[in-house]
């Protein structure tokens, strides 16, 4: 990616293509090769981070993507990791598109688009074999989606297929895919204008920003647009998430600004629509750094265990329900929750019985600084040494928690704790009832030693977007309301699929399904589209 001495852009002497891709996330992947698959020439894909920052925030995740599946049987001809003797060992049921359609609509209250919905549903299952013919090397988590219980591996949540190394191996996968279309991909390029034609209102150039700081009009048949939303922007994320949220630590890439958003709505008219006051964020460990993710530590800073435990404030309370359910469908809101408390923080605690069952990606010692304590008293002292304001408060929290589990399991002696399924141990028996409930996974905090971990709020990425043509994913205009010739959309720039919460897992996949519809589009508009002469 060595830039020409005479402009600092590394292009041919001749900038036209015939599909530009702004955004080197699991999206603009995905849509470069797609148009190149459906028979675009010339696919340029740029991005505003420098080469060593490549992937935006798909490589800061853990690779999960949720997907209709038929049961084992059917991911097994694509992962790598499960070996005869292993596959006789898994329980694994079906999730089917009726389970799908409606964690969409229970996660997302209601509100997503259900002709999106529809189709990411829909074509999710071919979306990613058609990711694994493209090299992308996929497995089961073991690690995040299954746990052993009596020998089997169980399954749960409807996301049982990750990415090989994680977002780093899908981003590593997409680069060598590309490669091999003859997609050339820039860094250090940033997109600053669309130029549309004033006749016809389809785009023409756009303006980009080489590294050696000039600008060059780049002529092209069409652009999609996958450069992610505005969550390492402290005050976009004031401006439409809230109070507070300009000191929420960012989980990802710090080159996610909402700049193409912006520039977008500014010279495309671009409709907005989606859930601008909403987003993903989750626990996130309160050392990690406060205005990028760590491309080593990467997502090893999420603090997913919280449904084996409890979870309380600096002020010794507890402010969610835990076990409300599964993690996958949860854990994108409480980021929110933690960000909402008192100093934006909170204590991850468990003892005993659960700390074998905790991720050792994310809680080793290594990974996270461990507050232990040989009994919960001392855990509470220790605590208070990282900031735990009232630990008496602390201690009486978990002490009238505890009261309330044995009570309702002196009433329900037949329930087994099953971190696998909703398990029904609960804390609301006829005799004690908490006001804030544990629903599931209620087990007594009694046996040392004791363990906590001091989290805080990490968001990842944001749900407010551009209105899109599902079909194609054409950029609609809020001028005309039709969609802008040659303008294309995908990944988290898509407005209308996730309201206050999504189901784990779905991003990547609305990335490849939406990607690969607008790679295949906007190749096909290529086809058609007669070019202006480059303006250098």
């Amino acid at each position: 990616m060595t830039p020409q001495a005479d402009d600092g852009l590394d292009l041919p002497a001749s900038p036209d293509v015939d599909v530009l891709v702004i955004g080197g996330g699991n999206a603009g992947f995905c849509s470069a090769i797609s148009a190149a698959e459906s028979g675009a020439k010339r696919v340029l894909l740029i991005d505003a981070c420098p080469e060593n920052w490549a992937g935006g925030n798909s490589y800061f995740t853990a690779g999960a993507f949720r997907t209709v599946y038929h049961g084992l049987q059917d991911l097994l001809p694509i992962v790598n990791n499960v070996d005869e003797a292993t596959a006789k060992k898994i329980d694994m049921q079906p999730y089917t598109t009726a389970d799908f359609n409606a964690d969409i609509d229970r996660i997302c209250n209601g509100r997503s688009d259900p002709k999106l919905a529809n189709l990411l549903i829909n074509e999710s299952n071919d979306a990613v074999k058609w990711l694994a013919k493209n090299g992308v090397r996929f497995q089961l988590s073991f690690n995040r989606q299954a746990y052993e219980v009596d020998g089997r591996f169980k399954f749960w949540g409807g996301m049982s297929l990750k990415t090989q190394d994680g977002g780093k191996g899908l981003i590593q996968d997409h680069l060598r895919a590309a490669r091999a279309l003859g997609i050339k991909v820039l860094f250090s390029t940033p997109a600053k204008r669309l130029v549309l034609d004033h006749k016809t209102g389809a785009v023409r150039f756009v303006v980009v920003q080489a590294s050696n700081g000039l600008e060059r009009e780049i002529s092209t048949g069409s652009v999609i647009l996958a450069a992610g939303g505005f969550e390492a922007n402290p005050r976009m994320r004031a401006q439409y998430l809230g109070p507070n949220w300009d000191i929420a630590k960012v989980r990802g890439t710090p080159y996610n600004t909402g700049a193409v958003l912006e520039l977008a709505m500014r010279d495309a008219h671009a409709k907005q629509v989606g859930n601008w006051s909403g987003c993903h964020s989750v626990a996130w460990d309160a050392n990690a750094p406060a205005h990028a993710g760590d491309r080593q530590i990467s997502n090893e800073f999420t603090k997913s265990g919280y449904p084996l435990g409890l979870m309380l404030n600096t002020h010794g309370e507890r402010f969610v329900d835990e076990g409300v359910d599964l993690r996958n469908y949860t854990y994108a809101i409480f980021g929110k929750a933690i960000l909402a408390q008192p100093d934006n923080a909170a204590f991850q605690v468990w003892d005993a019985q659960t700390t074998p069952w905790l991720r050792d990606e994310e809680y080793r010692d290594e990974r996270v600084e461990r507050i232990v304590g040989q009994t919960i008293e001392e855990l509470a002292r220790k605590c208070a040494e990282k900031g735990l304001r009232n630990p008496d408060k602390f201690l009486e929290t978990i002490r009238t928690y505890n009261n309330a589990v044995e009570a309702f399991r002196a009433e329900n002696p037949d329930l087994k704790w099953d971190p696998p399924i909703r398990d029904g141990l609960s804390t609301q028996s006829s005799k004690q009832r908490l006001p804030l409930a544990k629903s599931n996974w209620a087990l007594s905090l009694t046996q040392g030693p004791f363990l906590a971990v001091k989290v805080t709020c990490g968001v990842t990425f944001t749900f407010g977007g551009l209105a899109v043509d599902p079909e194609t994913a054409g950029v609609i205009s809020a001028a005309t309301n039709t969609v802008v010739p040659g303008l294309y959309c995908a990944g988290e720039m898509l407005g209308g699929l996730f309201y206050d919460n999504y189901p784990g897992g779905s991003g990547l996949t609305s990335g490849a399904v939406f990607g690969r519809r607008a790679g295949k589009a906007a190749a096909e508009r290529a086809s058609q589209s007669t070019f202006l002469p480059a303006r250098l």
